[in-house]
């Protein structure tokens, strides 16, 4: 068996990888809708969405480092969303632990 300290925090990993795979679903859904309609970024929410579950997904890794080889403007602009939503995301866990 687990000790309680290590159960606690296999859950919170848990749920923190739930949890970005989740907010990476909602950035793709978002940056879909946002290719139509003129006032959503979504291209940026793409990027953003791709990142995360790039970031958790193996699959999704392989294809987005494959796409940063061919195309490396568009890995310039990768790079920029995950550092804008790393920053943003260091902001909620703040909040969180508070």
């Amino acid at each position: 068996m687990c000790e309680p300290s290590a159960r606690g925090a296999i859950i919170r990993a848990q749920i923190k990888r739930w949890l970005k795979i989740s907010f990476g679903i909602v950035f793709i859904v978002l940056g879909l809708a946002g290719l139509f309609l003129p006032f959503l970024q979504g291209i940026l929410f793409l990027a953003i969405g791709i990142s995360l579950l790039a970031s958790e997904i193996y699959w999704v890794r392989v294809r987005v480092e494959r796409a940063r080889a061919r195309h490396p403007k568009a890995a310039r602009t990768l790079d920029r969303a995950e550092a804008w939503f790393r920053q943003r995301w260091r902001r909620v866990v703040a909040l969180v632990r508070r």
